[in-house]
């Protein structure tokens, strides 16, 4: 065979390359271009979202850190993601480790209710629990605003960590009791060790999700606003530099986040 009879599969398999390669560009570009913009405007010396940028200043960033609004519900945000994201996992590994381990009547039936806050939309949840708190007496606070949260949300724990623990050979627990270890040391020594990522996963999931959400927050919170909320409420003024800032300031964070659970899981790993 000779090479000019190779070059018609070399040219096919060079025009594939160049469009698959073309297409994860457009894909990268649709998802994070409009992420680097706001960056950018968050730098903007002018008020005016308009392009190119009249010059480069810190001042919103300075506002930012004077508007006591924003300042609370940034932390009124994390309180309310922090929480629901703890409880989520208190509730959730759990469950997934009774899914896994022990067989009951219904045991089906439950791993398809629990997907069921998922798939519904959020203004379902939020209304059924708003009802469900004034039927209690219960007074709407940022409270209850986390248990909206960890409710909607506790199927993602559930999931993940079952899934992992689906993977997870019976053969390394069986060899620790056979060893001697007790179930709380096994569950220590080796059933966490093999799930810690799903763990910090579905955690980091369900806090992103949870710093976001609007539909559960609007039906479930009190007089306290959250970031989602305020900006909502600001939106009939149009997107202000303050909160391109801030914006900003999330994608920083979320990304410390990430490189935190890459260390971590890698750090396990070794």
């Amino acid at each position: 065979m000779t090479a000019s009879s190779n070059a018609p599969g070399l040219v096919s398999r060079y025009g594939a390359d160049t469009a698959f390669m073309t297409f994860v560009a457009l894909l990268m570009g649709f998802l994070y271009v409009p992420i680097w913009v706001l960056i950018a405007f968050s730098f903007n010396d002018s008020r005016s979202l308009t392009w190119p940028l009249s010059g480069f200043t810190l001042d919103w960033y300075r506002t930012l850190w004077a508007n006591g609004d924003i300042q609370a519900a940034v932390g009124n945000s994390f309180y309310v993601a922090t929480f629901s994201t703890l409880l989520t996992l208190l509730v959730g590994v759990p469950a997934a480790l009774a899914l896994n381990k022990f067989h009951f009547p219904g045991k089906t039936m439950f791993r398809r209710l629990i997907l069921l806050p998922i798939t519904l939309p959020g203004i379902v949840t939020g209304i059924s629990m708003l009802n469900m708190f004034r039927l209690f007496g219960f007074n709407l606070s940022l409270e209850t605003v986390i248990l909206g949260h960890a409710t909607a949300l506790l199927g993602i724990v559930v999931t993940q960590v079952f899934a992992r623990l689906q993977r997870l050979p019976k053969s390394l627990e069986e060899a620790s009791s056979d060893l001697g270890a007790n179930p709380l040391r096994t569950f220590f020594y080796i059933t966490l060790p093999n799930i810690r990522s799903a763990i910090i996963g579905a955690g980091l999931l369900s806090f992103v999700l949870s710093f976001d959400e609007i539909p559960v927050t609007f039906f479930l919170t009190g007089r306290d606003n959250t970031l989602p909320m305020y900006i909502y409420s600001t939106l009939r003024r149009g997107v202000t530099p303050e909160i391109n800032a801030v914006g900003t300031l999330i994608v920083l964070a979320s990304l410390i986040l990430i490189i935190l659970a890459v260390i971590v899981t890698r750090e396990r790993e070794r």
